[in-house]
């Protein structure tokens, strides 16, 4: 094989050894070697279909490609001076295998499909990883959830004890989360599964090379109907991102929370020691790094999507070379949600609770609601007994006991509905089952939320 570039037959100046390391990706975009020997090997075939290569030819190619591929899981594949990128370091090896014939491969093929083909083909493969470690969260969550059934929290809204709830119920807020964000990267493994191979550099094939058999061979669901839409679109890339931002957003969210809970003030859970650190001057520190670099890495997958809207917005229609800048954020924010996911999964597989504390955490006047809803139960509308029982509120907090303290006749001065068997009121499972409409808080809703989840899981 010529040691020229594939794209230098009307150049005649050398080009600028800097411009060649500013040209180069290969260092980021050997990660898709398999994807780009399998899609190779595919339009192998198809070239065969259109007589363009001999079965021999065929069968040379084939064979010489599934070496390269070995070459490189065995980690012995050697990049050279002029490998651009993951396909000119193929074609490159190829050709040093098994001669001219690789020159035949190119035919009517251009970098512009094949990239965009090769990372169409690595994401579908990354991102069903993705699919299963998400699952994976979301049954360690649902599983700690139903073996906590019985532990009460107070439920916060503005940060402010609220109203009492259980804590699996809290755990399942972020799994319906997390089942949602399966269920979107699965819808679009679904819709970016569609074959771009064969629309050339931009106006498409001119060999006829049959590319429903080509996504065939793919796996590919369909092909792209525009030969300017296969090389130019990366809407693929920006879902992607933006699930992957969506996904660590709520991840962030629950390692707040959990920051916030592990702490001596709130003193809820407390992290193993596994994923932990300590302080290199204070000895009684145990710190959650491991919920603090969940959080800052949210804000890294963000600066991914963002960064990459801001490349693609002003871009002419089909390829640009900008568009080599959607790898390294595809990759990085992947690699990031692979590790965080597996993280997080650990960190709440293991964690600890303190429910005695978190019980403790409950008060009186978290059930001031519970009073207004006593009223309503009497045939008072709630826009009074909510007042009422704000009267009653202040009544406790101006004598400074809790709201539990006092009594039938002095609640009868805000309301002659109040009677003995306002008592009832003061009781946190009784609270929280009352809770029991669909997705409420009660025994029974709970149940039926896991019931549900391990359905889906299964």
């Amino acid at each position: 094989m010529s040691t020229k570039k594939l794209w230098g037959g009307r150049f005649t100046g050398a080009t600028d050894p800097l411009m060649d390391q500013f040209n180069e990706s290969i260092h980021f975009d050997r990660r898709m070697f398999k994807a780009d020997i399998m899609g190779s090997q595919a339009y192998v075939k198809a070239l065969c279909k259109r007589h363009i290569l001999t079965a021999d030819e065929a069968r040379t190619l084939d064979q010489g490609l599934s070496a390269v591929q070995a070459e490189w899981e065995a980690g012995t594949f050697t990049i050279k001076a002029g490998d651009e990128d993951i396909h000119t370091a193929n074609e490159r090896r190829l050709g040093e295998l098994v001669g001219s014939v690789a020159g035949k491969l190119h035919t009517g093929r251009s970098r512009n499909d094949q990239v965009a083909t090769d990372m169409r083909l690595w994401l579908r493969d990354a991102a069903r990883e993705l699919v299963e470690l998400t699952r994976d969260l979301v049954r360690s969550t649902v599983e700690r959830a139903e073996a906590e059934m019985d532990v009460l929290m107070p439920g916060y809204t503005h940060l402010q004890r609220a109203q009492p709830i259980r804590w699996s119920h809290f755990l399942l807020s972020y799994a319906w989360n997390w089942q949602q964000d399966t269920q979107r990267l699965e819808q679009l493994i679904e819709r970016f599964n569609v074959l771009p191979l064969g629309a050339g550099a931009l106006a498409g094939n001119p060999f006829e090379v049959d590319r429903e058999f080509l996504a065939r061979e793919l796996g590919f669901r369909d092909v792209i109907p525009n030969s300017l839409v296969a090389v130019g679109d990366r809407d693929f890339v920006s879902e992607f991102l933006f699930w992957c931002s969506l996904t660590m957003m709520h991840v962030s969210r629950i390692a707040e929370d959990l920051i916030t809970y592990s702490s001596s003030e709130f003193g809820y859970v407390s992290l193993a020691d596994a994923y932990s650190t300590g302080s290199s001057l204070m000895p009684q520190k145990k710190n959650p790094d491991s919920l603090e670099l969940l959080r800052g890495k949210s804000g890294r997958v963000f600066g991914s999507l963002s960064g990459f809207l801001m490349t693609v917005k002003g871009l002419p229609s089909t390829y640009n070379k900008d568009l080599q800048e959607d790898k390294e954020p595809m990759f990085d924010a992947y690699d990031t949600l692979h590790g965080c996911l597996q993280i997080l999964t650990r960190v709440i597989a293991t964690l600890k609770i303190n429910p005695d504390r978190m019980r403790q955490s409950l008060s009186p006047d978290m059930l001031a609601t519970d009073l207004a809803e006593y009223l309503v139960r009497k045939g008072v509308p709630f826009r009074e007994t909510h007042h009422i029982s704000g009267a009653a509120v202040r009544m406790a907090e101006e004598r400074q006991v809790p709201l539990s303290s006092l009594t039938v006749a002095d609640l009868q001065t805000l309301h002659t509905s109040f009677a003995d068997d306002v008592s009832a009121v003061w009781d946190y499972e009784r609270s929280i089952d009352n809770r029991s409409s669909i997705g409420g808080t009660s025994r029974k809703t709970v149940e039926a939320q896991i019931a549900a989840l391990q359905k889906w899981l299964a």
